[in-house]
């Protein structure tokens, strides 16, 4: 206890003999002990008064400081810690995205020869209109109308930010520019513009073969079978020049009815290259880390390696679903239909050929059942399980200039029987390896 001043009565001071006693009242100093603060006689008061004041601060106070001192020095260590981890990330984000930018202009220049156009962000917003007129959108961007200042019009595909590696872009751009045939959409340009990436194509007018041969009920956007029969043949024509016309391989990996755009007298023009890949044309397979594709268009070998290898004949397999789709109106996978023995459209298509069945779509005549019954036999020719059953694309071609008559139906790809390749193994009618990754559009 600190006692800053005294207070001596004067009555209380005596002289005995040689002795000079003091004596004084002991101040209260309970109530500031109790709060953890000291006491003194209170400032300005009368000196005949023992009147205490407490000062200091209390414990209550001090523990609340060093509580807020050692939370202090825990955030402190901790901001030391993570602004160091987050400069780290910043900074390899950063380069990341410059690497793939450097990466996507290394690639542009070696292909600079080949002729397509270079534009800028602020000319694909131009051509666009800032992006007036959607036309469409998929896994990896959305596809917007635009006109050429020659009044020219054209389809723009502004890819995804969130793809940093321009794998789509380097495939689309690697892959068409090699390109040059009728049956095949013509890339008109493209832009790099930092991480903005899009691609300049022709206008197709009729937009994708999926809007008519899934809505067959309406008359005014039913094909004929005579023009469905050509659109087959042309997008056949297509695919087996990607195999064989050009200086590379070209692996399509994605061939189904939404891929396959219509001009304005409905050729078929196949697109969309973001899943391609380039092989040379000695090479027989193609080793893939995850599967690619839509599902219901994915080939067995690249869900399961029990039935081969990845290959050009993966996109055979995709074309015969593509085939079986056009004669029977609808999808081949759809839960929706009231039975369920009908689910896997594939093989009722093949019990409706086997049986001599209609296919219960709009016939009207003898020719075009006999177009029909022809490209069910081609599809399932094209679907076999194993690449090594399914013809390559020039074969396919040659079905489908034939007369029906003249071909024979493959063996039943579903069953367990004599028309199966002989193995101890019994094929499932949906082979899925859930280890692989399946791309769903």
């Amino acid at each position: 206890m600190n006692i800053s001043a005294i207070a001596v009565s004067r009555d209380m001071l005596y002289h005995q003999e040689r002795d000079v006693h003091l004596s004084w009242s002991k101040p209260d100093c309970n109530k500031c002990e109790a709060v953890g603060k000291k006491c003194r006689l209170e400032k300005n008061n009368n000196i005949t008064h023992d009147e205490t004041e407490c000062y200091g601060k209390s414990k209550k106070h001090r523990d609340v400081q060093k509580v807020l001192l050692a939370t202090g020095i825990v955030l402190g260590s901790c901001l030391l810690g993570i602004i160091p981890f987050g400069l780290y990330r910043v900074h390899h984000s950063y380069k990341a995205e410059k690497e793939g930018q450097l990466k996507i202009e290394n690639f542009l220049e070696d292909y600079k020869a080949l002729k397509p156009s270079r534009y800028s962000y602020a000319d694909i917003k131009r051509i666009t209109v800032q992006f007036k007129e959607k036309l469409g959108e998929g896994a990896y961007g959305t596809v917007f109308k635009g006109s050429l200042s020659n009044d020219v019009l054209v389809a723009v595909k502004v890819l995804n930010n969130f793809r940093a590696t321009g794998e789509e872009f380097s495939n689309e751009v690697g892959s068409m520019c090699r390109i040059h045939h009728v049956n095949v959409t013509r890339l008109i340009g493209f832009c790099a513009d930092g991480n903005k990436r899009a691609l300049v194509y022709e206008y197709m007018p009729n937009e994708s073969l999926e809007k008519f041969i899934f809505v067959a009920k309406d008359k005014d956007r039913f094909l004929s079978w005579e023009k469905l029969q050509d659109i087959a043949v042309g997008i056949a024509k297509g695919i087996e020049y990607l195999h064989q016309g050009c200086d590379q391989q070209i692996l399509h990996f994605d061939i189904k009815p939404h891929n396959i755009l219509l001009d304005h007298n409905f050729n078929p023009k196949i697109s969309d290259f973001g899943l391609a890949k380039l092989c040379s044309k000695e090479q027989s397979a193609v080793s893939m880390t995850a599967a690619r594709g839509t599902v219901g268009y994915i080939a067995p070998e690249i869900l399961s390696r029990n039935f081969g290898k990845a290959s050009y004949k993966s996109d055979v397999y995709s074309f015969g679903m593509l085939l079986l789709e056009m004669v029977g109106g609808r999808k081949n996978i759809d839960v929706t239909i009231e039975s369920t023995s009908q689910v896997y459209f594939p093989e009722w298509v093949y019990n409706c050929l086997d049986k001599g069945e209609e296919f219960g779509i709009r016939i009207d005549s003898e020719e075009h059942a006999k177009i029909a019954r022809k490209l069910a036999i081609v599809g399932l020719w094209c679907i076999q399980w194993y690449p090594t059953d399914r013809p390559s694309m020039k074969p396919v071609i040659e079905m489908l200039e034939a007369e029906v008559d003249s071909l024979t139906v493959p063996p039943n790809p579903f069953g367990h029987g004599d028309g199966v390749r002989t193995t101890s193994v019994n094929i499932p009618r949906k082979p899925i390896n859930r280890e692989l990754e399946v791309i769903f559009e």
